[in-house]
């Protein structure tokens, strides 16, 4: 919709993989890139075979858009890559940050003509600095029609939208997890993308994943999928620095206490990780592990 808004050309590629992205920004001559930020990051180690001199801005969502990742576009780039989220309900991203006042790790502030906060499980906003759930509401949206979702989704006026998220004192949101997706492991709840943004600050990690892995003891533990970069070996001597390292950067408790080594993650056609398969895994290799 916003290039028929202002009257601009729009590039619409068959694949989406970050070759044929950045193979199609030097064609057209793209100001305006359009991605989640796994292709950001599979594009880092492709740009010197690509002249993308025509990008001007680029825009991250699908995803929570790691602080490393925004960092490394931006050395790289000169770009800030603005990240936002929105939903399929509301038509359009509702939280933001024009490049003045990103705020790197942070989704940004509601966009103009929305609003947001954070509920508890009872529907009463929270105060700064407390975890619980997205309520939106703007000038778009719709409605579920026969379908018992509308009761789930719409509360009050407001849109749930099935996101975790803390508000600071400055009125920044911070994407926590997909409520679905938050880690309760013995009593602790843990967001999966903290403990990702944290295991990708180190050099050994291209890429990763973290889920709840189903554990007799605590209910849920912290599991991570990992994809190392070449010279590195998934042994135990790697878990052990992977799993100090998360400990020094992040609140001890939210270590991954297992490690799986990947070649590579599920992922959608745009790039989106597939938490849904790896929780699948995870709960396989448990009952696995009980059987055996």
């Amino acid at each position: 919709m916003f290039p028929l808004r202002v009257g601009a050309a729009s590039i619409l590629v068959e694949k989406a993989s970050p070759d044929d992205l950045l193979a199609a920004i030097v064609k057209f001559g793209a100001t305006v890139a359009f991605t989640a930020p796994t292709a950001y990051r599979a594009m880092l180690a492709k740009l010197a075979a690509h002249d993308i001199f025509s990008l001007r801005k680029c825009v991250s969502a699908g995803e929570t858009l790691p602080k490393t990742t925004f960092e490394a576009w931006l050395a790289a780039t000169g770009i800030k890559i603005l990240d936002g989220i929105g939903a399929t309900e509301m038509l359009h991203i509702f939280i933001g940050s024009p490049e003045h006042e990103i705020r790197p790790g942070a989704t940004g502030k509601p966009v103009p003509g929305y609003e947001a906060r954070v509920l508890d499980a009872e529907g009463n906003e929270l105060p700064p600095n407390t975890i619980g759930r997205l309520a939106v509401r703007g000038p778009t949206g719709c409605r579920y029609l026969a379908d018992k979702r509308q009761r789930q989704y719409v509360q009050d006026g407001w849109n749930i939208t099935g996101d975790t998220y803390l508000m600071d004192a400055d009125g920044y949101f911070w994407y926590q997890a997909r409520s679905d997706d938050m880690i309760v492991s013995s009593g602790y709840n843990i967001a999966g993308p903290e403990v990702e943004a944290a295991l990708l600050e180190h050099p050994a990690v291209a890429e990763c994943g973290v889920v709840a892995a189903p554990d007799e003891e605590r209910g849920q533990i912290v599991k991570a999928y990992v994809v190392l970069r070449p010279g590195y070996s998934g042994d135990a001597a790697a878990t052990k620095m992977l799993q100090e390292h998360v400990k020094a950067t992040i609140a001890p408790y939210k270590y991954p206490r297992t490690i799986a080594y990947v070649t590579q993650l599920p992922r959608t056609q745009t790039g989106k990780l597939q938490r849904f398969e790896l929780r699948r895994m995870a709960a396989d290799a448990a009952s696995h592990k009980l059987a055996s």
